[in-house]
């Protein structure tokens, strides 16, 4: 895992200002537009363009089921997890159909479904063992396991980027994820299960309680969890949690711009700017999700997600709900007119809007 010391490229300042000077020329009052403008600065910068745009994206869907799962604390039972696959694969998921409507090549990545769904057009079959252990017993992968699915995560990203990629979003799905994440979320941040744990997919309050207890005990049994993220991610994490780590890690040593998805995907974010410094420098936040403890990870990593619509469904849904408005702030900050192309008088806006 070598790999992972490789330092985050660092955005181009250069074309950052370049879009901050675009900016102040357009027929608007500046900062009109509010967030767009600086989206599209931002964009600039980490595409290096005078010009930024969003033609090109990768979806890539990690898929793992979880040990822990056995504890009952997911509303669901873990054969919906290859189910889920099956339907990806079909193009009857959400993101399947988001991924449609945005023109967006996707993928699957299967790394270790309990029951194994068999051969499906579009889904690369990475099995590393029918699930993680439960983490309520021993370490959820081993350190081999561990190595793998972080490297799965920075594959995908490789692939993504020999097409000429220009945003990358990471899914995930795995029934006990919530729970997994929620976990590492209490050792990276230190915070005790109660205050960031949520119901998932649907627990009642007595569920919630046993997933409180749970993960209270696990923190126990690991406390190595809270002395490395590394540790974190293996100890208690997934599959698809490693890997969307390993692949947002990849994304900023390589310069490829993400937009983060929901909670599980923020814990992975999470452990991926420990593991990469400035690794976050290349995060978009797409959304705040409707899980408890989201916020706290957010506040971390000092994140504005651009969407807040109660959603907590995962598979990257709402990372790709987001890419309209990016392409939209893009869109602006590309096709509006300066002043001066326009002929309007003075290269610069009035400082006050003229009253009738």
């Amino acid at each position: 895992m070598e790999w992972l010391s490789i330092p985050a490229a660092t955005p181009s300042q250069a074309h950052r200002a370049s879009a901050e000077a675009r900016q102040a020329q357009l027929t608007k009052p500046p900062g009109s537009l509010g967030r767009l403008e600086q989206l599209a600065c931002e964009l600039s910068a980490l595409q290096a363009r005078e010009r930024p745009q969003l033609e090109r994206l990768q979806i890539v869907i990690f898929a793992g089921d979880h040990g822990i799962a056995r504890s009952g604390v997911s509303a669901f039972p873990q054969e919906v997890t290859a189910a889920m696959v099956r339907n990806f694969a079909q193009g009857g998921a959400a993101i399947s159909v988001l991924a449609r409507q945005l023109g967006a090549d996707f993928e699957v990545v299967n790394l270790g479904t309990l029951i194994d769904p068999g051969p499906l057009p579009g889904v690369k079959d990475y099995r590393l063992g029918p699930g993680t252990v439960s983490f309520a017993e021993q370490p959820a992968m081993t350190e081999h396991q561990l190595a793998c699915a972080l490297g799965a995560g920075r594959h995908a990203v490789e692939r993504a980027h020999l097409q000429d990629c220009e945003l990358f979003i990471g899914g995930e799905m795995g029934i006990g994820n919530t729970t997994a994440a929620t976990a590492m979320a209490c050792a990276l941040l230190g915070c005790a299960p109660e205050t960031i744990t949520g119901p998932g997919t649907g627990l009642d309050v007595a569920g919630v309680a046993r997933k409180v207890a749970i993960i209270a005990a696990a923190l126990q049994q690991h406390p190595q969890a809270r002395q490395a993220p590394l540790e974190a991610l293996r100890r208690l994490g997934g599959f698809e949690i490693a890997a969307l780590t390993g692949a947002y890690v990849a994304c900023a040593q390589i310069g490829l711009p993400v937009i983060i998805d929901g909670f599980i995907s923020t814990a992975a974010a999470l452990t991926a700017a420990r593991l990469c410094p400035h690794a976050e420098d290349w995060f978009l936040f797409a959304h705040t999700s409707a899980e408890s403890g989201h916020r706290l990870m957010l506040n971390a990593l000092h994140a504005q997600p651009l969407l807040n619509l109660g959603m907590r469904l995962g598979e990257g849904s709402g990372a790709a709900l987001a890419v309209p408005l990016l392409r939209q702030a893009c869109a602006l900050h590309n096709d509006m007119a300066t002043f001066a192309e326009a002929e309007v008088a003075g290269s610069q806006p009035p400082a006050t809007p003229p009253t009738s």
